[in-house]
């Protein structure tokens, strides 16, 4: 064979292509964002944990605390039933962040929209604001949650939708080829 994919080298141990500058930054302390920020370093990110609560959990920080370049961030919060949801929602959309999300569930609308609508804050800006994230694998544990959320990311930020599509072309294919 004289094709060699690149990924099954990887796959192998061989080095993987150098990441992009990534970051994120998880907002409000909570078991999700502690498994984001403690996986998220293996997949090339740089993180930060936000949270405007003055009693806050030691690392954690205001946006306006935040030193990393957020032009390549990506800005996932944990919970949508803090009640400074509206005003940290409004600070991540004033910086050049590259992707919102908000947990939630997506059978109702989220209780950013509402919040961020009272702050005055333009639908097309609230338009920016991804729910659900992440992978819809049935999560129902942090840790799982937190997989969901930094596969949809990557998947988000490859040009991918994510999912088994790809196993079932290649399925297809191999089917189509018949048997060797």
């Amino acid at each position: 064979m004289t094709d060699i994919d690149p990924t099954c080298g990887v796959a192998h141990g061989a080095g993987a292509p150098a990441a992009a500058d990534r970051v994120l930054v998880a907002v409000f302390a909570s078991p999700v964002a502690e498994v984001l920020l403690r996986w998220a370093p293996e997949l090339g990110y740089r993180t930060a944990l936000v949270d405007p609560d003055p009693a806050r959990p030691a690392g954690a920080r205001g946006f306006a605390e935040v030193t990393l370049d957020l032009g390549s961030a990506d800005v996932v919060v944990t919970d949508h039933h803090r009640p400074e949801l509206g005003e940290v929602l409004r600070d991540a959309l004033a910086r050049p962040v590259r992707w919102i999300g908000v947990m939630g569930n997506p059978r109702h609308e989220g209780p950013h929209v509402a919040a961020l609508t009272a702050l005055g804050v333009p639908a097309a800006d609230i338009a920016r604001v991804h729910r659900p994230i992440g992978l819809d694998i049935g999560s129902r544990a942090p840790a799982e949650i937190a997989l969901s959320t930094l596969a949809g990311l990557l998947a988000d930020r490859n040009g991918r939708a994510g999912g088994t599509a790809h196993g079932r072309a290649a399925t297809a294919q191999a089917g189509a080829a018949g048997p060797r």
